[in-house]
C-alpha cells in the first residue's frame, strides 16, 4: 500500500511537469506559427475562418515534436526535485530498492511512447490533411488584400492580376487581366467569358448580392470565339462576377499530411503507379520511409532517455562531482534526442539504414537497464 502511494505521488508530480513543459513550448511555437499563417489572408484572401481553423488543426503536429523533449525535461525536474527535498533519501533509508524507481520510470516511459505513437501515426497524418483540406476547399474571401500593385498576382487558380497602382481607398489603376479558367463572369452576359484578357485603367472589388465583383471602367476585353479568333470589345463601365474562388493549391497531400497505412503501402506496393495508391509524389521512396521511420521509430527513444536518467538515483558523496554528473545525463540524453533526429533523416536512404535506426534503442534500452540493476546491485551488497 505504501509502495503505491509512493508511486501515485511520482506520476501525479511527473505528468504535472510533462503537461506543464509540453504545453508551454506548444503554445510558443503555435502562436510564432500563427503569426506565419497571416499570410493565408494578406497573400492568399482567405477569411479568418479558415485561418483560425488551420492554424488550430496544426496544434496536434507541434504537440508531437514535443513529446520527447518535454518527458526528458520533466523526468530530470522531478529527479532534482525529489533529491532537493530529501525524498529520495527518505525512501532509501526505509530499504525500497532503487531498481525499482528505474522500473517505474521505465513504465511510465512505456505510457509516454504509446502517447507519442497514437500522436505521429495517426492523430498529426490526419489533422495535416484535414488542413490541406480546408486549404483546397475554402474560397478566396479577400480578395483585395492580396493584390499587389506592380506585381503579378497569380494565387487564384486561372487567373492573373496585374495592377500599376493600388491606392488606400481601394481602387485600382491600369488593371491587366488573363483569365485562362472562367473565373470571371460578367453580370450584364449570362455567357462564361472563356481565355479572356482584360485591360481597364480603373477598377474597384465591389461587395454585392451575389458576392464579389469587380467593376472595371474605361477598357478593352478580348475573348477567342470557337472558331480561334480574337472579339475585342471596348466598354466604358462593366462588372465581373468573382465567384467561387479557389487558390493554387497543391492536389496530392505531402507526405507528412498522408495516413500511414498509406506509406506503408506505397512502400511495399511494386506498382510504379503512385497515382492509384495516392503515394506522396517523390522521386523515390526515401522520404516516405523515412516519414514512416519518424512516426513509429522516434518514440522508441523515449524508453532510452528515462534510464539515462536513472543514472541520476545512484549514491554520490562529493557535491561537486554530483552536480557534474546530473548536467553530463542530461545533456547526454538530449545529445540522443538530437541525434536521433538527424539520424531518421538518413534512415530512409535504405533498408538496412532503417533496421539500424530500429536496433538502436532496442539494443540500449537492455544495455543500461543492465548497468542500473549491476549498480543497485553491488549498493545493496555494500550496505
Amino acid at each position: 500500500m505504501l509502495s503505491n502511494k509512493i508511486y501515485k505521488h511520482f506520476f501525479t508530480e511527473l505528468s504535472k511537469y510533462f503537461f506543464l513543459v509540453l504545453f508551454t513550448f506548444s503554445i510558443i511555437v503555435w502562436a510564432v506559427q500563427a503569426v506565419n499563417f497571416l499570410d493565408l489572408i494578406v497573400e492568399d484572401g482567405h477569411g479568418v475562418t479558415v485561418y483560425l481553423n488551420y492554424s488550430l488543426l496544426n496544434i496536434p503536429k507541434i504537440l508531437t515534436k514535443f513529446i520527447p523533449l518535454s518527458f526528458l525535461i520533466a523526468l530530470f525536474l522531478i529527479v532534482l526535485k525529489f533529491e532537493n527535498e530529501s525524498e529520495f533519501l527518505i525512501l532509501w533509508t526505509s530499504g525500497l530498492n532503487k531498481i525499482k524507481i528505474v522500473n517505474f520510470f521505465f513504465k511510465v516511459s512505456i505510457l509516454v511512447t504509446i502517447l507519442q505513437l497514437f500522436f505521429s501515426s495517426l492523430i498529426n497524418p490526419e489533422f495535416l490533411n484535414k488542413s490541406r483540406s480546408l486549404i483546397k476547399s475554402s474560397n478566396l474571401d479577400y480578395v483585395s488584400t492580396m493584390i499587389k500593385s506592380q506585381q503579378f498576382n497569380d494565387t487564384i487558380d486561372g487567373l492573373t492580376i496585374y495592377v500599376e497602382e493600388k491606392k488606400q481607398n481601394g481602387v485600382l489603376k491600369n488593371i491587366f487581366i488573363r483569365d485562362d479558367g472562367s473565373v470571371l463572369k460578367s453580370l450584364d452576359n449570362s455567357k462564361d467569358s472563356n481565355n479572356v484578357t482584360i485591360y481597364a485603367k480603373e477598377g474597384r472589388i465591389e461587395e454585392g448580392a451575389k458576392g464579389n465583383y469587380l467593376a472595371l471602367k474605361n477598357g478593352t476585353i478580348q475573348k477567342e470565339n470557337d472558331k480561334k479568333e480574337i472579339i475585342s470589345i471596348n466598354f466604358i463601365k462593366t462588372n465581373m462576377q468573382m465567384e467561387g474562388l479557389k487558390t493554387k493549391s497543391i492536389i496530392m497531400p505531402k507526405i507528412q499530411e498522408t495516413s500511414s497505412k498509406t506509406l506503408i503501402d506505397c512502400i511495399l506496393s511494386k506498382n510504379k503507379n503512385i497515382q492509384i495508391l495516392n503515394c506522396p509524389k517523390t522521386d523515390s521512396k526515401i522520404d516516405t520511409l523515412a516519414e514512416l521511420n519518424r512516426r513509429f521509430g522516434m518514440p522508441l527513444y523515449i524508453p532510452t532517455l528515462s534510464l539515462i536518467l536513472s543514472f541520476l538515483l545512484i549514491s554520490r558523496n562529493e557535491s561537486k562531482r554530483k552536480n557534474l554528473f546530473k548536467y553530463f545525463y542530461f545533456g547526454l540524453s538530449f545529445l540522443i534526442l538530437v541525434t536521433a533526429e538527424i539520424l531518421v533523416r538518413y534512415s530512409g536512404k535504405s533498408l538496412f539504414y532503417s533496421y539500424l535506426y530500429y536496433l538502436i534503442p532496442l539494443i540500449s534500452v537492455p544495455f543500461f537497464y543492465y548497468l542500473l540493476f549491476k549498480q543497485f546491485y553491488n549498493e545493496n551488497l555494500k550496505k
